[in-house]
């Protein structure tokens, strides 16, 4: 069950304990656009999710105005691990990817570096009202709902992967190549820094892992391939959803922030798959335990953002990046338990077990070494339009093809046929004496309404385009969307660009929509529009593509053929 972002605070009773109330409202009236004055209403509540930098909901108004809520987010006090809790970091990034993209992050309004105004660093943003998912498991939410809300999390996470950070002013936020080696040595020397004294003890497991990771580090981490922006924590508990609709309006807790390699946050976003961190000890994943019905496989939310980011199939660099995942995650809580035992962690009684937590942590990371096989060699094949074309390519493998050179559909394609022989027989069949009739009268050049209405129906059951090949489809997407993707959809059932589907796959429905001559013009599937669709998928440049492609691909307009040359027949 999702809780409300109001839901997450607890009013404070004596606000000066935590910080100078006239100085932070003297701040505020002079810093923060449209703050209210003259103050005839103000609270303070501090969010209790969290262990990282103490997070405060401030509430005010005046003269019977509506009541305006702001988030104030700070540096904890006391003695702090170099580099830790950059709020000011925090802040840039905000500032930035909400003044220059469409990357889903609450506006902020100003920073404050001076010390004697709270006694540490701190910023002021937006409030956002919305729902956060604590839990992962999603518990309360109905199947067709927690897909959904695990597609968006995919999109999310590709569309703050999208930002171009040079155009944006965060191209020297931190350098591309060689994130994993500087990250495991500095999460290495803090873990060393947290238990210098005892507190938590140091667990000799953690080192041989910390020397495992610096023999492992995939080629790409250097080169930089894999290099843009990074979240840092990138989970579901850090999303605003909106109030009703399963969207993401806001992505929180960017305080370990950078540039760097990219595959860190995807596979940190997939621990919950692996690892269920509890309040007190760690336990199983739900791809163990039990998948929760409506969420989608590891594979399958892998393969949902690998498709909408572009990014190859990372089968044989995944087990170091979830155990990685795993290593930071154990240096952190570490961390949060050292500031714990010495009276500074935002989060509260519940920072008391971090101890048992980075421990188990650790031993998730070995056992996840250890298994075999840890991702299947190709992405699911029911996941969305898949960009690995080169991949099947240049294998071994041709899919749908068996090692008997039999084609053998897989689960996606079967599914799509049963679909497209039930909407035929419940559909086009019974209306096909109709679109006859009008075919042979006077009025044979207009469009039966009920063929509109079909065509919709189509689109929503997912039987739209499904003709596009994944290449194609995928040159597409970089030119119309600028490679972010940002405008479509990862609900296959939406995609303008078809299924994903390979025309070997394909051919396999063809066969179905051709036993009537009406069906494929109802799934836009028809001559001569794919044909002339195809040449603008492949050859068109962006302008043509918004003026003819778009509107073709949506049914809006029909084409015609322009075949001029004077010696071929059909000319």
């Amino acid at each position: 069950m999702a809780r409300n972002t109001a839901d997450l605070v607890t009013k404070l009773n004596n606000v000066a304990h935590h910080f100078p109330l006239d100085s932070l409202l003297r701040y505020c009236s002079s810093n923060v656009s449209g703050f209210p004055h003259p103050l005839t209403h103000f609270t303070v509540s501090q969010f209790g999710h969290g262990q990282s930098n103490p997070t405060y909901l401030l509430e005010v108004g005046s003269h019977g105005s509506l009541v305006k809520r702001y988030v104030l987010r700070k540096k904890p006090p006391g003695k702090l691990l170099a580099s830790a809790h950059a709020v000011d970091r925090e802040f840039r990034v905000l500032q930035a990817l909400g003044a220059h993209t469409k990357v889903p992050v609450p506006k902020v309004f100003c920073l404050c570096n001076d010390p004697t105004v709270l006694g540490t660093a701190f910023y002021i943003m937006e409030y956002l009202e919305g729902r956060i998912f604590i839990d992962a498991k999603l518990p309360g939410v109905a199947p067709e709902r927690r897909r959904a809300i695990y597609c968006e999390t995919a999109r999310a996470l590709a569309s703050l992967h999208s930002a171009n950070v040079d155009s944006i002013g965060l191209g020297n936020y931190g350098r591309r190549n060689d994130y994993c080696k500087r990250q495991i040595d500095r999460w290495a020397k803090q873990y060393v820094a947290s238990t210098s004294e005892g507190i938590p003890a140091s667990n000799p497991k953690m080192f041989a892992l910390v020397d495992w990771l610096r023999h492992q580090i995939p080629p790409e981490d250097s080169s930089g391939a894999t290099g843009g922006l990074v979240h840092g924590d990138f989970r579901v508990d850090n999303l605003v959803f909106h109030p009703t609709e399963d969207r993401v309006i806001g992505i929180l807790d960017w305080e370990l922030s950078t540039l760097g390699n990219q595959m860190c946050d995807v596979a940190y976003s997939c621990m919950p798959y692996i690892a269920d961190i509890g309040p007190e000890k760690v336990r199983e994943g739900v791809e163990r335990s039990g998948l929760p019905e409506g969420i989608p496989s590891l594979p399958e939310y892998l393969a949902d953002y690998c498709s909408l980011a572009g990014r190859k199939w990372p089968v044989d660099e995944w087990k170091f990046y979830v155990a990685f995942s795993f290593f930071r995650a154990a240096s952190i809580y570490a961390g949060v338990y050292n500031r714990w035992v010495k009276g500074n962690a935002s989060g509260g009684e519940r920072a008391q077990h971090a101890e048992v937590l980075a421990n188990g942590l650790i031993d998730t990371a070995w056992k996840f070494i250890e298994h075999k096989s840890v991702l299947p060699r190709h992405p699911p094949s029911d996941a969305n339009a898949q960009d690995y074309s080169k991949e099947l390519v240049n294998g071994n493998d041709i899919q749908g093809l068996s090692n008997q050179g039999k084609f053998v559909p897989s689960q996606k394609v079967l599914a799509l046929k049963n679909q497209l022989i039930k909407f035929m027989e419940e559909h086009i069949y019974p209306m096909e004496n109709e679109f006859y009739k009008l075919a042979q009268s006077e009025s044979r050049w207009t469009v039966h309404p009920a063929e509109e209405k079909l065509k919709e129906l189509a689109k929503k059951e997912g039987l739209w385009n499904l003709w596009i090949p994944l290449d194609s489809a995928a040159r597409a997407k970089n030119l119309i969307f600028d490679g972010s993707n940002n405008d479509l959809s990862c609900n296959a059932n939406d995609l303008l660009l078809g299924a994903g589907l390979t025309n070997l796959e394909y051919g396999y429905l063809c066969e179905i929509m051709g036993r009537s001559i009406w069906a494929p013009q109802v799934f836009n599937c028809g001559a001569p529009d794919t044909g002339n669709m195809e040449v603008l998928l492949r050859y068109g440049n962006k302008e043509q593509l918004w003026e003819w492609l778009i509107p073709l691909l949506e049914g809006e307009i029909r084409s015609g053929f322009a075949m001029t040359e004077p010696h071929v027949a059909s000319s």
